[in-house]
């Protein structure tokens, strides 16, 4: 897996390339974790992930605490069908903001 980061508007943006699984859970939480200091707004871009498992799912959760600790604004943006399903169905689809893309989720956390 990769992970791809860039700066949007002052936002961070966050986006693992590939599949988020127990091999590569602990990248993700490595490049996610950090980025709430100083509470700052975190977009975590799906639009090229193809597979999370539920090791990816626990690092998100863990996320949404840090962003909750850090009073950091966390969203989730440009999830895949197959992605979005595993969100659905695991019931995490409740717990984030999700936008339908990166640019929208830019576009309302600056709002």
């Amino acid at each position: 897996m990769e992970i791809d980061r860039e700066q949007r508007d002052g936002i961070d943006v966050i986006a693992p390339v590939g599949r988020v699984d127990s091999n590569t859970a602990r990248d993700l939480e490595s490049a996610l974790l950090p980025a709430f200091d100083g509470g700052r707004k975190v977009i975590v871009d799906f639009s090229r992930l193809t597979y999370i498992s539920s090791a990816g799912l626990r690092v998100l959760l863990l996320a949404a605490k840090q962003s909750k600790a850090k009073a950091a604004d966390l969203a989730l943006a440009g999830m895949t069908p197959q992605v979005r399903e595993v969100f659905t169905i695991s019931g995490f689809a409740k717990l984030f903001r999700i936008y339908p893309d990166a640019s929208a989720a830019v576009s309302d956390l600056n709002g």
